[in-house]
């Protein structure tokens, strides 16, 4: 039987598997259970194996290209217009194993487990952080309940939690016993987030890659330890440009009959990158306007645009700048004022 290419519908439990020959005729449908795939890949000759980018494609991706075949990872985008019929496992693993075939086809680099252990701290924290503020917005909520109001701010929130540990007269027994709850919960979140902190920036002092990218401005530790792990290299990007779109950083375009229109962000590829970027474009903008790092290219954008708008501007020149740090590994040099 001969095989030239594979699609693999993932799952949790049952797989679907398609391979098609080197004329496109499919010589192999069948469904396998998980602890079923390694086996049934192992019996295959090395051959070509497309997975949609999705929850285990890069733990399978990194299994099956141990057993000698080439994985590529392809963005369910990508896929979906070469599924011809309804939506089954079936079709899908077909439609995979079309679009893995396709000369001009984008694929996702598979990532190393190194680079989804520091996602998984980073997907960590950021879960830990929105808790934290949930915490935080209850425990205002309560104490305003009863005429308790605390200041915007960390140095609010402290001042707030010192009232209610202390003796408050306003706040009845009762309910202060439960709002210490709430501060005991968002003091061990606290605590939590500095201990993934710490661990992060351990490994942002044995990443050289992670270092080059914190010396550009708006890119700090979270920053820099979030794009080096989940782009790397960058080497799948052929310009700066196309990881700013892939970051959807880029005007979404409607143009048709030559007539180009373009519409605000696109917001595609990875939101808490992008996030990331917007907030330390932020960081830059208050640096620019305090005085502390006045920029003439910023000063005539914001005389142009709107702050969102130009603080977008800058999430995607660092994100061009980023591209080239890490493709030519050389650390951001600031160009001389004019």
């Amino acid at each position: 039987m001969e095989i030239s290419a594979i699609g693999l519908d993932l799952s949790k439990h049952v797989f679907q598997l398609h391979a098609c020959d080197t004329r496109g005729r499919p010589v192999l449908r069948r469904k396998l259970r998980r602890n079923d795939v390694l086996d049934a890949f192992s019996e295959l000759p090395p051959c070509l194996v497309g997975m949609e980018a999705c929850a285990t494609a890069h733990h399978w991706a990194r299994e099956i290209e141990r057993l000698g075949h080439t994985v590529r990872i392809i963005p369910p985008q990508y896929v979906r217009p070469y599924v011809k019929t309804n939506k089954n496992d079936a079709a899908d693993a077909e439609a995979i194993c079309e679009a893995v075939q396709r000369p001009t086809m984008r694929f996702v680099p598979v990532k190393s487990i190194e680079q989804q252990a520091i996602l998984a701290l980073h997907r960590t924290r950021d879960l830990l952080v929105r808790q934290r503020t949930m915490l935080i917005n209850a425990l205002r909520g309560h104490c305003a309940e009863f005429g308790v109001i605390g200041n915007q701010g960390r140095q609010g929130v402290q001042a707030l939690k010192d009232r209610i540990v202390g003796e408050e007269a306003r706040i009845p027994d009762v309910a202060r016993a439960a709002l210490r709850m709430v501060v005991g919960q968002i003091d061990a979140v606290s605590d939590q987030i500095k201990q993934i902190e710490i661990k992060l920036r351990h490994w942002h002092r044995s990443n050289p890659q992670s270092q080059r990218l914190a010396t550009i401005p708006g890119i700090g530790l979270i920053v820099a330890t979030a794009l080096s792990a989940t782009i790397g290299s960058a080497e799948q990007f052929k310009s700066g440009r196309q990881l700013a779109a892939w970051l959807g950083l880029v005007p979404r375009q409607y143009s048709t009959g030559g007539k180009p229109r373009l519409g605000g962000i696109s917001k595609r590829g990875d939101g808490y990158l992008r996030r990331l970027l917007i907030h330390g474009a932020r960081s830059v903008l208050v640096r620019h306007y305090t005085g502390k790092a006045p920029s003439p290219w910023i000063a005539g954008l914001t005389s142009r645009r709107s702050t969102n708008i130009a603080t977008v501007a800058i999430a995607n020149k660092n994100a061009r700048i980023a591209w080239a740090v890490l493709t030519r590994s050389e650390e951001y040099q600031r160009r001389a004022a004019a």
